[in-house]
């Protein structure tokens, strides 16, 4: 009997049923086979179909697994985030683990002047080799200074960065009581560290986090930080990184039913990865993800890593996994991301005593790191999206895909805002989207035109569904984009799904 046939079948009848017996199946069959035979075959498969058996009498009850409720946070606990990221610093206790583990690194004070010199030299390096031509760069972060330099640079910004992530995914319901969740390169355990901090503020929630990691010295670093800022007991439980090179992980030593995947900085520092292995690697890992799960994609802003995971998503979407955020179809749609330059901003954090003595020096421009800017993706296996709005027919916009059409011309238009600010104070421009266009568009506000009527292009958050109402299109033959402009004339209304 074919193990396809059977499969199909069991998903096409608990499609209609919310529960069935599995000696109902054995009519559809091309070939029957006794009940403890379909058992066998269908038991591996079950969960992924958001199933679970029950065993009875001689038969086994199918019924669909009921969704984990998705943990809101009360009052209190919103309150103390917004404390938390109103005060835009790394917790304490962990900003002196850090200068700590660098000290019994090194085994010189964390201030003296020559263990500063070469953390700047590391920094430095490391600064000058991101900014080379992707094929050239190293981006190991893996020896000696190069990650201690990492937790002086990096650090406070990618934990307050997860921080803020997490309270999105908190916020959309996308968190659960009890999650499982999987960092994926984890480096010295920022993430890991980041949702212990996070979980730290919420009552009644927990978390268990693996994490793969194929560096020894910052393994050692994880380690000594988790211990010393987290332990090994409460609401968050990190166990050990597991040691190995993503690219060729067994699967089978993946945890089963992850809540959450976290790929955060992680697939930009594959230089020598074509697009189609790192889809395979996000497709592999998404195997184990729990049917009701997620999986976020985080890379920086700059507009080489930001289009190019824009890209991945689409490629990830050919493996049949779907956005779930920021991106949403409007026109039901699929899109192609054309040089999809798409980033979120969030205050910036304050100096941490390390970077403050770091950049007490004559070019200390080198040594602050404290902009938040992010490029990311959240995706599911279920189909979920964040929002469901779709333009009716008959609708009088007009898609991005049909400017050129209209150049010079004053239209109305529906699209997401998928940027950060892009201008500055005398012109800001946005990223604008609706899933067709095949050219990049922007909404270009000159300040002189700012009025009460248009001004939501500038403070809607990211990813909001914006209505543009006359707005002139315009080509911009330099950076071959479509510029809508947004005068005192234009009106721009938040869509309400």
């Amino acid at each position: 009997m074919a193990e396809k046939q059977l499969i199909s079948t069991i998903k096409y009848v608990a499609a209609t049923k919310p529960a069935f017996f599995l000696s109902e199946i054995i009519p559809y069959l091309d070939e029957p086979l006794p009940v403890h035979q379909l058992f066998s075959i269908i038991s591996p498969k079950l969960s992924d179909m958001g199933l679970m058996a029950k065993k009875g009498k001689g038969d086994f009850e199918i019924i669909r697994i009921p969704p984990a409720q998705p943990y809101l946070m009360n009052q209190e606990e919103l309150e103390r985030q917004q404390i938390f990221f109103t005060k835009r610093e790394m917790p304490g206790s962990l900003a002196q683990s850090i200068e700590k583990y660098i000290t019994k690194k090194v085994g010189k004070d964390w201030n003296d002047p020559v263990i500063i010199e070469r953390l700047r030299r590391a920094i430095v390096s490391q600064k000058d080799d991101y900014w080379k031509p992707s094929h050239k760069r190293s981006l190991h972060y893996i020896k000696g200074y190069s990650v201690l330099g990492y937790l002086a640079y990096h650090f406070p910004v990618y934990l307050i960065q997860t921080g803020h992530l997490l309270l999105m995914l908190a916020r959309d319901g996308l968190l659960k009581k009890s999650m499982t969740i999987l960092d994926v390169g984890t480096g010295p355990g920022v993430v890991p560290l980041a949702i212990a901090d996070f979980y730290s503020r919420l009552d009644d929630a927990q978390a268990t986090i693996y994490s793969l990691e194929r560096s020894e010295e910052h393994i050692e670093a994880f380690t000594y930080l988790r211990d010393a800022f987290v332990g090994r007991s409460g609401k968050v439980r990190i166990k050990p990184p597991t040691k190995t090179d993503i690219r060729l992980m067994d699967g089978d030593k993946l945890p089963e039913k992850i809540d959450l995947v976290i790929f955060s900085n992680v697939l930009n520092e594959l230089p020598d990865a074509t697009m189609e292995v790192r889809a395979d690697i996000v497709a592999q890992i998404s195997e184990r993800l729990a049917p009701d799960g997620s999986i976020l994609i985080v890379e920086p802003a700059d507009e080489e890593n930001a289009t190019r995971m824009r890209s991945l998503t689409v490629a990830l979407q050919k493996k049949g996994l779907s956005i779930y955020s920021p991106c949403s179809f409007i026109w039901g749609s699929t899109c192609t991301a054309p040089r999809c330059w798409s980033f979120e901003t969030a205050p910036a954090i304050k100096l941490s005593r390390l970077m403050e003595t770091l950049a007490h020096c004559e070019d200390s421009y080198r040594y602050v790191n404290t902009d938040i800017k992010y490029s990311y993706a959240v995706l599911r296996k279920d189909g979920m999206r964040k929002e469901n709005f779709r333009l009716p027919a008959g609708s009088k916009f007009l898609r991005l895909s049909k400017l050129h059409l209209h150049v010079g011309k004053r239209i109305n238009v529906t699209g997401l805002k998928m940027s950060g600010e892009l201008g500055d104070a005398r012109s800001h421009v946005f990223k604008l989207c609706d899933g067709t266009a095949k050219t990049p568009v922007y909404a270009v506000l000159p300040s002189y035109h700012i009025t009460p009527e248009n001004d939501a292009i500038t403070s809607a958050p990211y990813g909001s569904i914006l209505e543009l109402r006359n707005v002139l299109v315009r080509y911009n033959k330099a950076h071959d984009a479509y510029n809508l402009l947004v005068s005192r004339n234009t009106k721009v209304d938040p869509v309400i799904s």
